[in-house]
């Protein structure tokens, strides 16, 4: 298979970066993974290569709580960026908050929220989808 899934990580914990690295190396799928470790660089990374159909994620896993700029703050900042190349969104959070759930699908770019630790099956389905 020659489609190449690029993966955008934003998390502030490097611990959980290591560890989605390490999921997403035996799936088995070709993947460029970028990880940021807040909202505000997240955003300046999509700006730096806005125009670049290749590099732009097809799928985003967000943490919700971090510095500079959270979950919620980055996909509203998302939002005005006025991007049209769909993208797979997703909320990656140990939150068991009820209302993080549902504001998860208040938003139109998120597609779901997934508890963490994030699975190996579960990667395997999101690659599948961002990649049919």
């Amino acid at each position: 298979m020659d489609f190449k899934i690029n993966l955008l990580v934003i998390d502030d914990d490097d611990i959980n970066i290591f560890i989605i690295k390490k999921i997403v190396e035996k799936t088995g799928f070709s993947v460029n993974m970028v990880a940021k470790t807040n909202g505000q660089l997240a955003i300046e990374y999509l700006n730096e290569i806005a125009g670049d159909a290749e590099q732009f994620p097809h799928l985003i896993l967000i943490d919700i709580n971090m510095p500079v700029l959270n979950g919620w703050e980055f996909i509203e900042a998302y939002e005005k960026m006025n991007i049209t190349k769909p993208v797979d969104m997703y909320m990656l959070s140990s939150s068991v908050y009820e209302n993080d759930i549902e504001k998860a699908k208040t938003y139109k770019v998120v597609k779901g929220f997934i508890s963490k630790p994030l699975s190996i099956d579960r990667l395997i389905e999101l690659f599948r989808a961002v990649s049919a």
